[in-house]
């Protein structure tokens, strides 16, 4: 690895590590790594944690940051099965003169705050919420199988 990419990884990692985040290396090596990310005030996610993998490619900081949630979150920018994140400024628009901070501080925080339904990663409405998937949904179901799940839900609430 070129030298100057290598001083941008430690030194970014450092500030990282140096930061309020928990940081903790994978094997020693400041290129993968964990951080705990916690979720943005004021929104759905605040008091969500999350274990955020962090893999830097050999050209970072010309080359961005790969980003997965490991610990499952409902967003439509996220992945469910994998947790990639789906952002533009890390995935099309990453500058070298954008950092780590950058996107634990900025990044991921407006996208928590402000997702982008133009662009889903989840497209549950497209796949599941058709026409077509809520008429089999009704076909084959047990109309009396449906009724005994309901009414075992009203007995929560019975005085005991």
């Amino acid at each position: 690895m070129a030298n100057p990419s290598r001083r941008r990884i430690e030194t970014d990692v450092m500030k990282m590590l140096m930061s309020d985040y928990e940081v903790s290396l994978v094997n020693d090596n400041m290129q993968e790594f964990y951080v705990r990310f916690h979720g943005p005030a004021e929104t759905p996610f605040a008091n969500g944690v999350w274990k955020i993998h962090v893999e830097l490619p050999d050209q970072y900081p010309f080359k961005s940051p790969s980003i997965g949630f490991m610990n499952k979150i409902f967003h439509p920018n996220i992945d469910e099965l994998s947790g990639s994140v789906c952002l533009d400024v890390i995935n099309q628009t990453w500058s070298p003169m954008f950092d780590m901070i950058n996107i634990f501080e900025v990044f991921l925080p407006q996208l928590l705050r402000y997702p982008n339904p133009n662009d889903p990663l989840n497209e549950y409405v497209h796949r599941y919420a058709t026409k077509e998937a809520a008429d089999a949904a009704t076909e084959g179901a047990d109309k009396e199988d449906e009724d005994e799940e309901m009414s075992d839900i009203g007995s929560i609430s019975d005085d005991e």
